[in-house]
């Protein structure tokens, strides 16, 4: 299906990363673009443009640790690292940086991060102005709803002050959005952000234990606010981290709730910060990979691009043992996860972080590559870009299966905050507790009540403050933001299609039925969040793209992208929308919004 673009007037819904990176590769474009382009509009919910939630004081604090070098982060004006060394000593102090040595594959706190990604936006915006291209900014502007009435040539924009606007192109990239509400009188908060809500009030302290639901990179942020804030960290002559609690903060703790009881890998070096698409395999020989019915098979994939890539990266490490099984043609991917999880299970969390620290530290510091952490992030960032070819079996596989074993190793822990979290546990200060850990109906007042299950081993704990950190759930059809355009059918549930109908049958017999659609005959899975085309064109009811809408926040769309993690990510998504627009600019009946087609869009930009 050809596209028809109507560029006149582009409206950004959001101004966090993925909308910058958006602005950076129309920026790119500009000779293409400038006498296409009216306006853009930018419409911000915050008082702060380029930013992010991530990144934004209202939402961060200085003891929050990023976890991107400047080499790994894409191109924007300038690299992070030039940005940094181009402060000034005050500046560089209010950015808590005063003592930090500035380097390329230096790991900085994530409000340096933010006031980066601000200037470079106002950079950008600047330079579209001085190419001609109007650019619109709205600040407090909270968009609430979208209406796309069949054919009408633009979309309405209703804001919440009652006021409205229309655009012929809107994207949305709205980022982050917590709408669960804090339980503040029982102690249960449904996410950290803003930090500074969970913090004790000057002069006093949590004087108590302080549980999270999860122990992932925002369970650390909260882990490092409050350590930060109930004792003093010093550094003894041989690099080993202490922690002395404050007076009237002796009974302090932290516990964190990991249902497999890990902790996360440790940020390593890397000989190819970037990822790429087709790093590993070429284009035409993936889409080769298809089964008749346009399908990949996920054990496909792991056999014929991801096995060979492995077994060069296990050797390179020196693991020979791990090539060995990866020789053997029955060991498929759901062994290898088994096996290099088990490699990562301790009996003890910390202690198996403090040996790990060792090999991260020669990593680092050595400037020594760990291959097959960074060639399997390379592996699945590409698979995410095709993730349309698996079938329903498969993406329930990937979700169940790898997903959990991916973000374990690839959000990669900075060796700072791993050497905090030991100097916590050598203060017992800090635990974590296994098992599948769940927040109770019932609870004494005050106290919010999690109960635990370790493998049928069930218990249960009361905290008087208790910090949901499991990240953000897809967001389906029910909490999508812009109702008009539910009612309306012009967005759908994620979906895939089931290789085998007696796998679908099997799931109708399941609590998880719900998750499962027949539609003329084919069973089809609800993969989560909404569905869009290769372009990140929303998905109708009709199953029809829409050329008016693009959505890449990646809470919406993880059933269609479910690898589409960091700033890397956040820059190939915008990257491939712009050059779909300029792609459909030169050859509309070229720039269909198909995967054989986009995939040419990967095979062609050099960046991506």
């Amino acid at each position: 299906m050809a596209t028809h673009e109507n560029l006149s007037k582009i409206a950004v819904i959001g101004s966090g990363a993925s909308a910058i990176y958006l602005l950076r590769h129309l920026l790119r474009h500009r000779d293409t673009f400038q006498n296409v382009i009216q306006e853009i509009a930018v419409f911000e919910k915050d008082e702060a443009l380029g930013m992010g939630m991530p990144y934004n004081p209202r939402t961060t604090d200085l003891y929050n640790l990023s976890n991107i070098s400047s080499e790994e982060l894409p191109e924007l004006l300038m690299p992070f690292v030039d940005w940094l060394n181009a402060q000034s000593e005050e500046r560089l102090a209010e950015l808590g940086l005063a003592d930090e040595k500035i380097s390329a594959s230096g790991v900085y706190n994530r409000l340096a991060l933010g006031q980066y990604l601000q200037a470079q936006y106002c950079g950008i915006v600047e330079a579209l102005r001085a190419a001609g291209i109007r650019v619109s900014e709205y600040t407090n502007t909270e968009v609430t709803d979208l209406v796309c009435t069949p054919g009408a040539e633009d979309v309405e924009l209703r804001i919440a002050d009652g006021t409205t606007h229309r655009f012929s192109k809107v994207v949305i990239s709205t980022g982050h959005a917590w709408k669960e509400e804090d339980d503040v009188e029982n102690g249960l908060y449904a996410s950290p952000w803003p930090i500074h809500k969970i913090l004790p009030a000057a002069g006093t302290y949590h004087n108590f234990r302080i549980g999270t639901l999860g122990a992932s990179l925002s369970a650390f942020d909260v882990v490092s606010s409050l350590a930060r804030r109930h004792g003093t960290f010093t550094t003894a002559a041989d690099g080993t981290m202490h922690f002395t609690p404050a007076e009237g903060a002796e009974n302090f703790r932290l516990a964190m709730h990991a249902a497999d009881g890990w902790l996360p890998h440790l940020q390593y070096e890397q000989a190819e910060p970037m990822r790429q698409i087709y790093r590993h395999v070429d284009r035409e020989s993936l889409l080769a990979l298809q089964e008749k019915n346009g399908q990949l098979r996920l054990d496909t994939y792991f056999n014929r691009v991801c096995r060979p890539a492995l077994s060069e990266a296990f050797a390179r490490d020196g693991l020979n043992g791990v090539v060995d099984k990866l020789a053997d043609p029955a060991f498929r991917l759901s062994d290898f996860v088994a096996l290099m999880s088990e490699r990562h299970e301790y009996p003890n969390a910390f202690e198996g972080m403090r040996e790990e620290m060792k090999e991260a530290k020669r990593s680092v510091e050595g400037d020594r590559p760990i291959h097959w952490k960074e060639v399997m992030d390379d592996l699945m960032y590409g698979l995410n870009f095709h993730a349309e070819m698996l079938p329903a079996e498969d993406h329930i596989l990937f979700h169940r299966t790898v997903m959990p074993f991916l973000m374990s190793v690839i959000a990669a822990m900075p060796l700072p905050s791993g050497n905090l979290l030991l100097a916590l546990y050598d203060a017992g200060r800090i635990e974590v507790i296994p098992g599948y850990a769940t927040v109770a109906e019932d609870h004494p007042p005050g106290r919010t009540t999690v109960e635990v299950d370790d493998e049928g081993r069930k218990s249960s704990v009361d905290y008087r403050m208790f910090v949901r950190c499991n990240g953000q759930q897809p967001v389906g059809l029910d909490e999508y933001p812009f109702r008009s355009l539910v009612e309306q059918g012009a967005v759908r549930r994620a979906r895939s299609q089931f290789a085998d109908p007696a796998a679908a049958q099997e799931l109708l017999a399941t609590e998880h039925a719900e998750r499962v659609c027949e539609e003329n005959g084919n069973f089809y899975y609800y993969t989560g969040g909404t569905e869009i085309d290769a372009t990140y064109r929303v998905i109708g009811e009709d199953g029809q793209p829409n050329d008016r809408i693009h959505d890449i926040t990646f809470t919406h769309t993880t059933g269609s992208r479910p690898y589409s993690y960091g700033l890397q990510a956040c820059s190939a998504t915008s990257q491939i929308v712009v050059e779909a627009w300029a792609k459909a600019l030169e050859d509309p009946a070229g720039a269909a919004g198909d995967l054989a087609t986009v995939t040419m869009i990967y095979k062609e930009t050099k960046e991506l």
